[in-house]
């Protein structure tokens, strides 16, 4: 089946597009979404626009919409209207979904797809959390941490690439502090660098950290994709 895909850069909507290539289906279109506050319900942001590389490191299309109003109902009009544009270019029967704990957000993807005869494809959904993480690192999922807003997650964790090593710190520390390993609360962000997906790695070659005590992130200044020749 032609599938569109919501894409933030991270692990997630990256793993969700792996997992259905894998089963057969083809992505035709990623929709990446820029909310312009933190509290967005539905959407996450940090790097945003360096999901241009990528969807250019995939060879897949990708339509970018700002949204400045986060109430859950605008937000979800705003996608609806996405959804309609999109269709009129390309052909899909459905639309992947990364996420895996969250009903409220499951549900309104749910009503969006049914609202537009689309079938909404959820391949991370209930995964369980330590499994995935091995998972992502045995199929070659590099991404780095992108912004941390929970407990027992400090400044030294963004901008940090994700190993074997570093999963077994965060299990640790998800034990102590009760936050969801695969960050599907939002303790954390990622950022994808590469995977099985990209044709090239994506370097970045200078970065912000921004820091408040409690929460913070990292932010891309400039990144370019690898020259594979």
């Amino acid at each position: 089946m032609n599938l569109a895909a919501f894409f933030s850069g991270g692990k997630d909507s990256t793993f969700a597009i792996y997992d259905a290539k894998k089963c057969g289906h083809k992505i035709v279109i990623l929709f990446t979404i820029e909310p312009k506050s933190d509290e967005s319900h539905l959407l996450h942001h940090p790097n945003i626009s360096y999901t241009k590389l990528q969807s250019q490191s995939m060879c897949i299309p990708q339509i970018i919409i700002s949204i400045d109003d986060v109430k859950a109902n605008i937000e979800a009009e705003k996608i609806d209207d996405l959804i309609k544009t999109a269709k009129k270019t390309f052909d899909f029967g459905g639309i992947v979904h990364g996420g895996i704990l969250s009903e409220y957000q499951k549900n309104k993807f749910e009503l969006l797809c049914k609202k537009n005869n689309l079938k909404l494809i959820s391949p991370l959904w209930q995964k369980n959390a330590s499994a995935y993480m091995k998972e992502l690192l045995a199929n070659n999922f590099e991404f780095i941490i992108s912004s941390v807003s929970s407990g027992g997650l400090n400044e030294s964790w963004l901008g940090k690439k994700i190993g074997l090593s570093e999963l077994h710190e965060l299990e640790k520390l998800s034990k102590e502090f009760q936050f969801n390993l695969s960050f599907e609360g939002g303790e954390a962000e990622t950022f994808v660098i590469s995977c099985p997906l990209f044709k090239n790695r994506i370097d970045i070659i200078s970065s912000n950290k921004i820091w408040d005590g409690i929460r913070g992130r990292f932010e891309i200044v400039e990144a370019e994709l690898q020259n594979n020749a």
